[in-house]
């Protein structure tokens, strides 16, 4: 029994042996998983990127602008002309809050409350959250400063207000529901997922089972091949961004409030990326078992640093270089911006353009690189 016993597991060690690939890859990605987890998820979220329109030009409007910028949580990035470049600036998503000061707030700072307008991107509830409670407290924090500094003065409050007031507006999704953010980020997966991991299995195995030979002897040409291949892909996506749309608005009430045709075009853009990375995965895979771990291995950095289900605002500075190399990070802004902004192409073109480069580059490479092993 235990020379049977001794002479499995040597038979086993040997097919290890001769599949490396496989052995490298169950090994890596769970110290994959542990790195993004433990080094760039951070729920914490600082230095958020915001907007000022600042009408006063008044030492005490400086002083306010100082205090958001000390606070470690407002990066005062834009500066803004009127109400509607900052409405611009939060529609595009450059800026995650825009702060409004009335032409008169040192004045209405000397004789009653002055209000301050803080509007806020909700479309990400954890980045919203972290602003409203920084934008409260930093509000609550001055006021009694101000209050502190009247009573030991001359000065004397004329009314129970409050010296500073903000006022805090959430946009596109002011209760901070969860699933009207994280649902539309799902289209993004789901369109990866299929994409890439469909293609890679389907030809790996056709490669498996001798049938892709005998369609490369056959009559049909490459490119006949190639679509043959691609096409049902594609069909079968745009069937799951269907049903993800029907069941987001239907079940989830998430609002749709930009146009379904544009981002039926731009899904295919982002879908000759991921097909490209299915195509290359079919390449390197021998087995079916591999095309489906190269496929969740390219999948894994996606899902957690592409701002799917974490901010990537609260993301280290090198993870955050990382997630703008990443296609998802711009499909998600695509699709969050015209299902729940409602913004057009002219809004979203800067997310575009990374998203047709990266898929030209790799649908190219790939197709080459399949037709080189098909020869």
């Amino acid at each position: 029994m235990g020379s049977r016993l001794f002479g499995m597991i040597a038979k086993e060690f040997i097919h290890l042996r001769r599949d490396a690939l496989a052995v490298t890859l169950a090994l890596f990605v769970p110290v994959a998983m542990l790195f993004i987890f433990g080094w760039a998820i951070n729920t914490d979220v600082k230095h958020i990127p915001t907007a000022v329109f600042e009408q006063s030009g008044s030492v005490e409007a400086q002083k306010l602008l100082e205090a958001f910028q000390n606070s470690q949580y407002f990066d005062i990035r834009y500066w803004a002309r009127s109400h509607a470049e900052v409405r611009r600036l939060i529609d595009d998503g450059s800026a995650k809050v825009g702060v409004v000061i009335p032409p008169d707030y040192a004045k209405q700072l000397s004789r009653q409350a002055a209000n301050i307008q803080v509007i806020v991107d909700a479309s990400d509830p954890m980045v919203a959250t972290s602003a409203i409670n920084s934008a409260s407290s930093l509000g609550a924090d001055l006021a009694l400063r101000i209050l502190t500094r009247r009573l030991e003065g001359t000065a004397l409050l004329q009314r129970d207000e409050t010296p500073v007031d903000f006022r805090v507006r959430a946009w596109y999704n002011p209760d901070l529901v969860s699933a009207i953010f994280i649902v539309p980020g799902l289209i993004g997966a789901l369109l990866m997922q299929t994409t890439i991991t469909a293609m890679a299995v389907t030809v790996v195995r056709e490669r498996e089972k001798g049938t892709l030979e005998a369609l490369i002897v056959s009559p049909i040409r490459r490119w006949e091949l190639m679509l043959g291949k691609i096409i049902p892909n594609l069909l079968v996506a745009y069937g799951q961004v269907t049903m993800a749309l029907l069941v987001a608005h239907f079940i989830f009430d998430v609002p749709i409030r930009g146009s379904l045709a544009l981002l039926y075009v731009l899904s295919l853009v982002f879908m000759m990326g991921t097909l490209g990375i299915g195509i290359y995965v079919s390449t390197a895979a021998r087995t079916v078992p591999q095309a489906m771990q190269l496929s969740f291995l390219t999948f894994l950095p996606s899902i957690y640093l592409s701002g799917l289900l974490f901010p990537i605002e609260g993301m280290p500075r090198a993870a955050q270089y990382l997630a703008h190399i990443i296609p998802l990070t711009y499909y998600l802004r695509i699709v969050r911006g015209i299902i729940l902004k409602g913004v057009g192409l002219d809004y979203l073109w800067p997310n575009l353009l990374p998203l047709v480069a990266f898929g030209a580059v790799v649908f190219t490479l790939s197709v080459l690189r399949f037709r080189k092993q098909l020869d």
